[in-house]
């Protein structure tokens, strides 16, 4: 399995298309094209994922940099998700987690 992250894509692209652009270098076993979750817009990448290496090697040389849609693309191999920390803001309005804010002098 070998997956490609696409970048630039054009807004209006959809699942379907990106796997019908891939699908011509090999098997495509998924192509997603990622939106936000709040609106359900395109965020302009996506990830296709290829039956087996050479196929992916091949889409990522003949599509890097090439025009998708009026839009030049960027295709790498996807790396793994990295382990972030966690963005806990800790809730309780805009004084950092709560009570009242205090002028402090110095």
């Amino acid at each position: 399995m070998y997956k490609l992250f696409v970048g630039g894509l054009p807004f209006s692209t959809s699942d379907e298309e990106l796997a019908q652009i891939f699908g011509e270098y090999g098997k495509v076993t998924s192509a997603v094209v990622v939106k936000d979750r709040d609106t359900g817009r395109s965020k302009g990448f996506g990830f296709v994922e290829f039956e087996n290496d050479e196929e992916g090697k091949a889409a990522e040389k003949a599509t890097h940099n090439s025009e998708i849609g009026g839009r030049t693309v960027t295709v790498n191999e996807a790396r793994p998700k990295e382990d972030r920390p966690r963005r806990d803001f800790g809730g309780g309005g805009g004084n950092n987690g709560g009570g009242s804010f205090r002028q402090r002098s110095w």
